[in-house]
């Protein structure tokens, strides 16, 4: 019949609940950024927003470094990002020396077996 749309995969009447983490069309798991804001004691209350803001900045700047020591991985003639080229993606990125300045990227590589 022209007139009805028919829904797939859902029941007459229910709508599907999606996650905080789809909702917001993130990878970085809201509910475990709330449940780390909780358990850190940070505020007494805590806003529904703030896990997902979070969440969503933590998402940004893996993907800028992660970007960046692709681009290090790649002029360096190599296919993987190693922790010394995520040190150097830092340390050469002006807004991102400046934020991680005192922090220290671990050298040490798992053996592979």
């Amino acid at each position: 019949m022209p007139g009805k749309r028919s829904r797939r995969g859902s029941s007459r009447g229910q709508r599907r609940t999606r996650s905080r983490t789809a909702g917001a069309e993130l990878s970085f798991s809201v509910s475990h950024m709330e449940r780390l804001l909780r358990e850190g004691h940070y505020a007494r209350r805590l806003g529904s927003s703030a896990p997902v803001f979070l969440a969503a900045v933590i998402q940004y700047l893996t993907a800028t470094v992660l970007e960046l020591a692709g681009n290090e991985a790649r002029n360096s003639g190599g296919r993987r990002i190693t922790p010394e080229l995520v040190d150097m993606a830092v340390h050469n990125n002006a807004l991102l020396s400046g934020f991680f300045g005192a922090t220290t990227i671990s050298q040490v590589a798992p053996a592979w077996d």
